[in-house]
């Protein structure tokens, strides 16, 4: 089992306050990596970073908003200095919004999204990049979503984004090779704090499971598993690839037409 383990790594997991970024720090840490994780929210990523360390392994907690280029110099200089360098980026943080009609995103709203999501991903590894240019176990993990190769009514700035995201995997996997992996992890239904207040609307996460092959909903955990898989000595011979974590799902299990997001005339 030793391709599983991440003795002695670097990993920067952003997002790394709740839900799957969270998650992932938890088993890196367990699996030997030392972790550095950013957030916005200081003490959700001082709790984690205590988590860690309670597994024997160094973590680091920075608060970080992903959208500012200058918290992204802070963040990258900050976690090389302390560690002495990078071998693992767990692109992680993002969120593209509620469901929505097309006929109700603006210019301003799209634009905003694009920034949180692809632009500051990218902008963070490009940041990363002269540091897992210097490791031999260089690798980079984006959390996407099914919604980039699944369309779904309501949904388009997710499905635009994550398509983004998933190709944009493909080409620093290409660019980059063999010197560092690239490879995204498209999540299905996840049951994360972001997902929850959605959940708690009548019987929608019995309607979503139940339109999900496996029959129930991902969690953080099934996730996280992926990511070590991919970062870990196991997933070498990996990259420019969409691990699907999804329960099976081949068509939206999204349940709720497409008139519940549209505002009355």
């Amino acid at each position: 089992m030793n391709g599983f383990e991440l003795n002695g790594a670097t990993a920067l997991i952003t997002g790394g306050g709740s839900g799957i970024g969270r998650s992932i720090a938890l088993c890196f840490a367990r699996a030997g990596a030392r972790v550095a994780l950013a957030a916005r929210t200081q003490s959700d990523i001082d709790q984690v970073a205590s988590q860690c360390r309670e597994t024997g392994v160094d973590a680091l907690a920075i608060a970080t908003d992903i959208t500012v280029g200058e918290d992204l110099d802070h963040l990258v200089s900050t976690v090389t200095q302390h560690f002495g360098g990078l071998d693992i980026l767990i692109n992680c943080a993002g969120g593209a919004g509620a469901p929505k009609s097309a006929l109700e995103i603006t210019d301003e709203y799209f634009t905003e999204l694009l920034h949180f999501n692809l632009v500051s991903r990218f902008g963070l590894i490009r940041r990363c990049l002269p540091h897992l240019l210097e490791s031999e176990r260089a690798s980079v993990v984006t959390i996407t979503s099914v919604l980039g190769r699944m369309p779904d009514p309501g949904f388009l700035t997710s499905n635009t984004i994550n398509a983004g995201l998933d190709n944009m995997t493909r080409e620093l996997a290409t660019e980059f090779a063999p010197r560092v992996r690239f490879n995204a992890i498209q999540v299905g239904a996840t049951m994360t704090e972001a997902l929850a207040p959605l959940l708690e609307h009548g019987t929608l996460q019995q309607q979503m499971a139940e339109l999900t092959p496996l029959k129930r909903l991902g969690t953080p955990e099934d996730i996280a598993y992926g990511a070590l898989y991919l970062c870990a000595p196991s997933g070498s011979w990996v990259t420019g690839k969409l691990l699907e974590i999804d329960g099976g799902q081949t068509t939206t299990n999204w349940p709720l037409p497409m008139n519940h997001f549209m505002r009355d005339a």
